[in-house]
């Protein structure tokens, strides 16, 4: 700040002094850090790693911990004792939401997205994270829940690959739960396919959907 102040006084005094006006002179300021826009506090966040997480959490770090220590300039560690992933904004994080995507991308990764379907988190703005109990659809046990997830794996996972692709979504399935990252709207779409399944709808007639879906879409861009 203070060099700036004397760069500015010393262009005006070699104006005064008869000497040559610095052409297109401009000042300029650095952008301010994510510290500074959090009125000087540093922003923390910590992410649960479930147990089945440890060991492809230890295989993916590196493709983890780069984008997020090069790219977002966060600080980040894995704490054995809290089992949790550490995130911290430090005096090198620029972008006010360094923090929010990160975590996004960390927790992503935890649900048992692939890291090059997570890392999209960080690239692109209108992505989102959601999830959602098969349960809290239809109240099914036992066989009947267990036939609900295969009709929406599909033989070899081909169902959820279709819905997958028309939607242009990603989709894991976690026991019960079911995680789903993509826009807004594509997500909504994906869903609503998924719990067509869930209530019992034969698998054809959602593939017949998701054709039309995907058309409309390729018509769309």
């Amino acid at each position: 700040g203070c060099q700036k102040i004397m760069e500015v006084e010393s262009a005006h005094d070699s104006k005064e002094h008869g000497g040559e006006e610095k052409v297109g002179f401009k000042p300029s300021f650095a952008p301010l850090t994510a510290k500074e826009l959090n009125n000087g506090k540093q922003g923390y966040t910590r992410i649960s790693v479930p147990p089945h997480r440890y060991a492809p959490l230890r295989e993916n770090w590196t493709k983890i911990y780069e984008p997020i220590a090069k790219h977002m300039k966060l600080q980040i560690k894995f704490n054995p004792k809290k089992k949790c992933v550490e995130l911290k904004t430090s005096n090198h994080t620029t972008a006010q939401n360094a923090l929010q995507k990160s975590s996004d991308f960390v927790r992503a990764f935890m649900m048992g997205f692939e890291v090059r379907d997570a890392i999209a988190l960080l690239r692109l703005d209108d992505l989102y994270l959601d999830s959602f109990e098969i349960r809290d659809v239809k109240a099914l046990h036992g066989e009947h829940l267990s036939r609900a997830i295969g009709r929406i794996a599909g033989q070899g996972g081909k169902t959820k690959y279709t819905i997958e692709n028309a939607t242009k979504t990603r989709i894991v399935l976690a026991d019960t739960q079911i995680h789903l990252l993509g826009s807004y709207s594509n997500i909504n779409t994906a869903k609503r396919a998924i719990c067509n399944l869930i209530m019992g709808k034969p698998p054809g007639k959602v593939y017949t959907q998701m054709r039309s879906v995907a058309s409309r879409m390729k018509e769309r861009f």
